[in-house]
C-alpha cells in the first residue's frame, strides 16, 4: 500500500530532509509523530541481506488453498492500495510544483474525502463526466467476469486511464476497483432519477463518501488491527476522539512518516503471487524475469488499457457469493485435473508477516526501479527519513515491557502455524546489527505474526482461519492516522456521527465492501 514505487510523493522527500517539517509546523504535509524521535542507522549491507531473506521461495500462481492464505478476502488488500492513493492523493499542476519544487507548503492535506475518484470535479475536469455533468464516464466493455456491466476505465489514445488519480491504474485489479466507485456512484444517480428525483451532484458525492469512510472504520480497520488495540479507542462502543493519544491537536492534518514509510506497508505482505481473476486468467501480480521463473511473462501490471478478457468475477476477490473453500490435498492429489471448488473458490489474502511473494523482488520499470525489489525500498526509505526503530516507538508509545518484542520473537519469513524448520528465524540470525534496533516496517509486520486471531471465513465449510493483525505498534499507528484524519475533518461520517447518531449506510450496522461491491455491480 504505497505511492507508486518508483516516485516519492511530493512533499516527502522534503520532509525526510527538512527538521522544520516535523517540530510544530503542522502545516505541512507530511510531518512526525515522533517529532523528537532518534533515527536507527543501518548498513547497506545488512539492509539488503535482510530485504532478501524476507522474499518468500518462488511459488506460482495457483487456484487451491494455500497456508499463507490469510481469512481476510483477497479484494482488502486493494482497498488498502486504494486507500492510500486518497490519502496522498496530489492534485497540483505542474506550475504549483515549480513554485514549490520541495513541497514545503501546504497545497493539500490528507482525508478520506475520494479525491483519487473526483479529482477537481465535474466543473474543473469535465472529461471525467458524462455530459449530464453528474454521471462518471466508464471505457470499454470487458468480458469473461460474472457482470455483464463490466467496463475498462476511460482510456486516451495512449491507452492511459482518464481518472481522478492515474496510480489507481498501477494493477488490474486496483483499477477495476476504481471502477466500481464509479459504477457506485453512478448506480446512486441513476436510482434517483428511477425515483423521479432530481440528483445534485455533491449530494451523490456526500454519500459515497460518507459510505467509503463507513467501509474504512468499520471494515477495513478491523480486518488488518487487532480488536484489543482499536479497543482502546472506544467509550461505550463507539471511537471517541479523546482516545487518541499522539495524532491529535495538530492545526492543519498532516501524513505521519512513520504511518506513510513504515505502518500502512503492512499490505505489500498481503500481495499474492498471482491471481485468478475469472474462469480464463489466472497470472502473477507481476511479470516474472525467465531466470526467476520461466513461463511468466504476462502481469496484471497496469498503466494500459486492460486486456478485454479480463473482467473480475468478484466473487473469487470478495464474498458477493458463499462458494466452496477448495482443498489443497485434492490439488496435490491430482495435478492435471480442475478441481472445480478450487477454480471457482474465493482468493484470500497473504498473511501479514515478514514475508513478500518473488514477483515483488523485481518489480516491473513501470512501476519502480534502482532498486526493484520492493522489501530494499521499503527499507532505504525507512533509514532515509529517520525513522527510529520499531523498539524505540513501543517505548514513546509506553507500552509495557510485555508487549515490546525481544529479539527472538522478531521472527523473518512466512508467518505460518506450522512452519517448517528453519524458515522463520530471528532478525539477529539474519544480521547481529539488528540487536535490539529493528527496522520499523519490518518489526511491525514482525509484532503481527505475534497476534494472530481465529477469523470465520464466508466459504460454505464451517472454517475459522488464523490471521495475524497489527498489534500494539502497528496498529496504534495506523488506527491513530486513521482515526485522527477522520475526527480532523468536520465532513467525515465520524464527525458527523455527533449530529447522526448511529448512521450507516443503508441503515445497516454490518455494511461491509460486499455490500458497496453488490451495489455497485447492480
Amino acid at each position: 500500500m504505497g505511492t507508486k514505487h518508483g516516485k516519492l510523493m511530493r512533499g516527502l522527500e522534503a520532509a525526510g530532509k527538512s527538521d522544520k517539517t516535523f517540530d510544530g509546523i503542522f502545516g505541512a504535509r507530511f510531518g512526525r509523530l515522533f517529532p523528537k524521535s532518534h533515527a536507527a542507522e543501518f548498513s547497506d549491507h545488512s539492509l539488503t541481506t535482510l530485504a532478501n531473506a524476507m522474499i518468500s521461495p518462488f511459488d506460482a500462481p495457483k487456484d487451491s488453498p494455500d497456508d499463507e492464505e490469510s481469512g481476510i478476502p483477497a479484494l482488502y488488500t486493494y482497498l488498502g492500495q486504494f486507500i492510500d492513493h486518497d490519502l496522498t492523493f496530489d492534485p497540483d499542476s505542474s506550475f504549483q510544483k515549480q513554485k514549490d519544487p520541495n513541497a514545503t507548503e501546504d497545497f493539500r492535506t490528507p482525508a478520506f474525502d475520494l479525491d483519487n475518484v473526483y479529482g477537481r470535479g465535474p466543473g474543473d475536469q469535465p472529461y471525467l463526466y458524462q455530459d449530464d455533468g453528474i454521471s462518471f464516464l466508464l471505457g470499454d466493455p470487458i468480458t469473461q467476469g460474472t457482470n455483464s456491466g463490466a467496463r475498462d476505465l476511460q482510456r486516451n489514445s495512449r491507452g492511459r486511464a482518464l481518472i481522478g488519480d492515474p496510480r489507481n491504474d498501477e494493477n488490474s485489479i486496483v483499477s477495476q476497483l476504481q471502477g466500481l466507485f464509479l459504477r457506485f456512484h453512478n448506480r446512486i444517480v441513476r436510482d434517483a432519477i428511477n425515483k423521479h428525483q432530481n440528483p445534485v451532484f455533491e449530494d451523490v458525492q456526500k454519500q459515497v463518501r460518507k459510505t467509503y469512510q463507513y467501509i474504512v472504520i468499520n471494515d477495513f480497520l478491523p480486518k488488518i488491527v487487532s480488536a484489543d488495540v482499536l479497543e482502546k479507542y472506544k467509550t461505550r462502543g463507539l471511537y471517541d476522539p479523546a482516545k487518541l493519544r499522539v495524532f491529535k491537536d495538530f492545526k492543519e492534518p498532516f501524513m505521519p512518516v512513520e504511518f506513510s514509510v513504515a505502518a500502512y506497508r503492512l499490505g505489500h505482505s498481503m500481495v499474492r503471487p498471482g491471481y485468478r481473476l475469472n474462469d480464463t486468467v489466472l497470472v502473477p501480480i507481476f511479470p516474472l524475469p525467465a531466470e526467476t521463473a520461466p513461463g511468466f511473462p504476462e502481469g496484471l501490471t497496469g498503466f494500459r488499457r486492460l486486456i478485454s478478457d479480463w473482467a473480475i468475477d468478484w466473487g473469487r476477490f470478495i464474498d458477493i457469493d458463499i462458494r466452496d473453500y477448495g482443498s489443497a490435498d485434492d490439488a496435490e492429489a491430482k495435478k492435471k485435473e480442475v478441481i472445480q471448488q478450487n477454480f471457482k473458490r474465493l482468493q484470500f489474502a497473504y498473511r501479514i508477516d515478514t514475508a513478500l511473494v518473488t514477483p515483488l523482488k523485481t518489480l516491473p520499470p513501470s512501476v519502480a526501479a534502482d532498486p526493484s525489489s520492493l522489501a530494499l525500498r521499503n527499507l532505504q526509505r525507512g533509514m532515509e527519513f529517520g525513522l527510529p526503530s520499531g523498539q524505540a516507538i513501543a517505548a514513546l508509545l509506553y507500552l509495557d515491557e510485555k508487549d515490546i518484542l525481544p529479539d527472538d520473537k522478531i521472527l523473518i519469513g512466512q508467518g505460518l502455524d506450522k512452519p517448517d524448520p528453519g524458515s522463520l528465524n530471528p532478525i539477529t540470525d539474519i544480521d547481529k546489527s539488528f540487536a535490539g534496533k529493528c527496522p520499523l516496517w519490518t518489526y511491525i509486520l514482525a509484532e503481527a505474526i505475534q497476534h494472530k486471531t481465529d477469523v470465520k471465513i464466508p466459504v460454505k465449510q464451517d472454517l475459522k482461519i488464523s490471521t495475524p493483525q497489527l498489534g500494539p505498534v502497528g496498529g496504534s499507528i495506523v488506527a491513530e492516522v486513521f482515526l485522527g484524519l477522520m475526527f480532523a475533518d468536520s465532513h467525515s461520517y465520524l464527525s458527523e456521527l455527533n449530529t447522526e447518531p448511529g448512521w450507516a449506510p443503508d441503515n445497516g450496522k454490518d455494511y461491509r465492501l460486499k455490500d458497496f461491491v453488490e451495489y455497485a455491480l447492480g
